[in-house]
């Protein structure tokens, strides 16, 4: 997938004025590209509509100007598109009664994801299982990240596949403490297959 240039990024100015106009169409972006497996995990599937949305948000939130610093976050979340043959996604861990909790009682329920970088999240497209691959070091045996982007390598039987209507294409997590699964729509199959194509 084309990494986002640094052209693409508005000035703060420039993106306070179409800012509400992207925001509503990246929201039906997202739409089909978010996968929900239980109540405690949400897979977004990236791609550049994602990603440029995101880096215009932190150079609005931050106020950044400084041409070096924004460059900085292009580069950080252009590190999150998916490479030729690949898909990326970033991965949450949700927790809906978060409101009610102690920050040690948060921690505690992050926490009891750890392991999840460790063969327990899969695509399967039509019976082929593909591992989720981690970016490193989000999962710390003390501390879990309550973020985590993923890749999925997928095979060229696997990429065939996903284009056909029949296919059972899911997403599944199998962990010690949590399982859960989920069958991708057509709609987003067919973000997916954009991506690859991309």
């Amino acid at each position: 997938m084309r990494k986002v240039e640094r052209s693409e990024v508005q000035d703060l100015v420039a993106y306070e004025k179409a800012r509400e106009a992207m925001r509503a169409r990246v929201i039906g972006v997202k739409k089909h590209r978010r996968v929900a497996l239980g109540p405690n995990l949400t897979l977004l599937f990236e791609n550049r509509d994602t990603v440029l949305f995101q880096i215009q948000e932190m150079v609005r939130t931050e106020r950044i100007v400084d041409e070096a610093r924004i460059q900085e976050e292009v580069d950080v979340y252009n590190a999150v598109l998916p490479d030729r043959g690949e898909l990326s996604a970033t991965l949450f861990i949700e927790i809906p009664e978060l409101v009610r909790m102690t920050q040690e009682k948060v921690r505690e329920t992050v926490n009891r994801f750890q392991g999840l970088d460790r063969d327990s999240l899969w695509l399967v497209v039509d019976g082929l299982r593909i591992p989720a691959r981690f970016e490193s070091g989000h999962g710390k045996e003390e501390k879990m990240a309550a973020v985590h982007y993923v890749r999925f390598a997928l095979p060229e039987a696997a990429r065939g596949a996903l284009a056909a209507s029949a296919a059972d294409v899911r997403v599944v997590v199998e962990h010690p403490h949590y399982r859960a699964d989920a069958d991708l729509t057509a709609e987003t199959r067919r973000a997916l297959r954009e991506d690859l194509a991309d």
